[in-house]
């Protein structure tokens, strides 16, 4: 084929250019002078009978729906997984710092188009926005307003599968990816009577940032394991709590001496699962149904802490019966002389009753949200109702105790960088004798000087021991001694009490020998 000569070319060309211009210029007096309900008109019919030979489909997702008050959350989950899944391959990019995320977002950009593939379907995904006109308080002007809004194009051979696997699965997919973006949260209840009027919530919240993890953890291997396994377990249960009619919650007792690493076994369990944190002060509540509310304001992914639950409230006198009349008037008469006084608001006014917290924890009201963990404290596990604690509200019992051999090279590795030294064999041999919290071996290991290198840490810690060792048979021997002289002193007593019989016994005979 010959090809044109270059005048043809450049009257065809200028043509083609002025043809341009000419619809451009004809569009834009449409756009200008012809009502926007008519274009509106035509843009219907011309979709309705280009439907009839286009071969693909499209589907919507804007951004928001109805008063534009809340964001669709169908809109920020495909978000979130197009961000994941096809920022390495858009050429235009978005950066922007997401609601509840501490990361910078990358997304793709306005009008920006990508490609997917899910089971052999091939599908197109495009940011795009459209301008409508909104009414204002001049009805002879229209400002116009921007909606955002993901279209989401596919042949119309592959509708079964985008429409009842495809969709549900980028939902899913950008749920979780929402969720392990997002900033974790550490809440607390205020008093009942300090929340102002127009406050939404009644918990209060900070960053949670806690750096605890199990590998930081002063625990013996095999019990770190079982705890992990079971809170993954859990995190993954979802079909079979539903499947055996039980609410997706799991309680958790942490009980031992205090030091042992409650506080920190809660940072852990939260930072392993991804969970937020609600740490309820009980004595804040003023009632049961103050309790409820607490409750239905929590979110799914959350742990929801009572620590030294012993020390909250006064949780067991209310099992017990009184003794007679006259203590029934005494508690009568107090509490009268308690009503006359005046009342203190705030700390210790609470009337949560253990029955509250009984439903609280496995009633009716535990099961209005999904995927949650309650855990107690206690330094004093014998101190709790039996009822608290039992399987079904407190699954899992944890005993933290002192620390094990195993713990303090937990502890040696995170303060002294150490796996091993030869003082290690002298540790192990005091540590056999002598009981120790994790805290205060971790304290005994930290550095406190510039000058402290892991020998000297480590000297001083033995030291720590040895001392620790004399005081505690020390201890023992005061405890003897007192044990003995408590013995003797009732050897005593009972001596001077034979005595005392015998002298009665000898004046009873003297006088019956008088009287004959």
């Amino acid at each position: 084929m010959m090809p044109l000569p270059s005048s043809t070319m450049t009257q065809m060309w200028a043509t083609m250019g002025s043809t341009l211009a000419s619809f451009m210029f004809v569009w834009a007096i449409i756009r200008q002078y012809c009502p926007y309900e008519l274009r509106r008109f035509f843009e219907k019919y011309s979709h309705r009978i280009m439907g009839y030979f286009y071969p693909y489909i499209k589907i919507s997702i804007h951004e928001f729906t109805g008063d534009r008050l809340k964001r669709s959350e169908a809109y920020s989950a495909v978000e979130a997984y197009l961000s994941n899944n096809t920022s390495k391959s858009a050429k235009r990019l978005k950066a922007e710092m997401v609601k509840d995320s501490s990361n910078l977002v990358l997304s793709m950009d306005e009008y920006e188009r990508v490609t997917d593939d899910f089971q052999g379907a091939k599908v197109w995904w495009v940011l795009s926005k459209s301008v409508s006109p909104g009414r204002s308080m001049s009805m002879s002007y229209y400002p116009e307003q921007e909606k955002r809004f993901y279209k989401l194009t596919f042949h119309k051979k592959y509708r079964d599968i985008i429409t009842e696997s495809y969709l549900d699965h980028v939902v899913r997919e950008g749920k979780e990816i929402r969720v392990r973006n997002r900033q974790r949260k550490l809440y607390t209840n205020s008093p009942g009577y300090k929340w102002p009027s127009y406050k939404q919530t009644m918990w209060s919240h900070i960053v949670f940032e806690h750096p605890a993890t199990f590998e930081t953890m002063a625990l013996e291997p095999d019990k770190k394991r079982e705890i992990i396994e079971d809170l993954v377990t859990f995190s993954k249960s979802k079909d079979f709590y539903a499947r055996i009619g039980k609410a997706w919650k799991r309680g958790y007792l942490l009980f031992g001496p205090p030091g042992t690493g409650k506080s920190t076994m809660i940072a852990a369990m939260a930072n392993l699962l991804g969970y937020d944190v609600y740490d309820l002060e009980l004595t804040a509540v003023k009632d049961n149904t103050e309790l409820r509310k607490l409750l239905i304001e929590t979110t799914s992914k959350s742990i929801i802490v009572i620590e030294d639950i012993d020390c909250s409230l006064d949780l067991t006198g209310q099992r017990k019966k009184k003794a007679d009349k006259s203590s029934l008037e005494d508690e009568t008469k107090s509490s009268k002389e308690r009503i006359k006084e005046p009342k203190e608001e705030g700390h210790g006014s609470s009337k949560v009753t253990l029955s509250g917290l009984l439903n609280f924890i496995d009633g009716l009201w535990s099961a209005c949200g999904g995927e949650r963990l309650v855990v107690f404290t206690t330094n004093y596990v014998e101190k709790l109702d039996p009822a608290l604690i039992r399987r079904g509200r407190m699954d899992k019992h944890i005993e933290l105790s002192f620390c094990s051999f195993d713990g303090f090279k937990v502890l040696a590795k995170n303060y002294l960088k150490l796996e091993t030294h030869q003082m290690f064999d002298t540790i192990q041999r005091l540590m056999g004798e002598v009981k120790m919290t994790p805290a205060d071996v971790a304290e005994n290991l930290m550095p406190k000087s510039p000058q402290d290198d892991p020998d000297r840490c480590l000297s001083n810690f033995i030291q720590a021991l040895e001392e620790a060792k004399e005081e505690a048979a020390k201890k023992t021997a005061e405890e003897i001694k007192e044990i003995g002289a408590a013995e003797e002193k009732d050897d005593d007593d009972v001596q001077t009490q034979e005595n005392k019989d015998v002298e009665i016994q000898s004046d009873l005979v003297g006088n019956a020998n008088a009287s004959l």
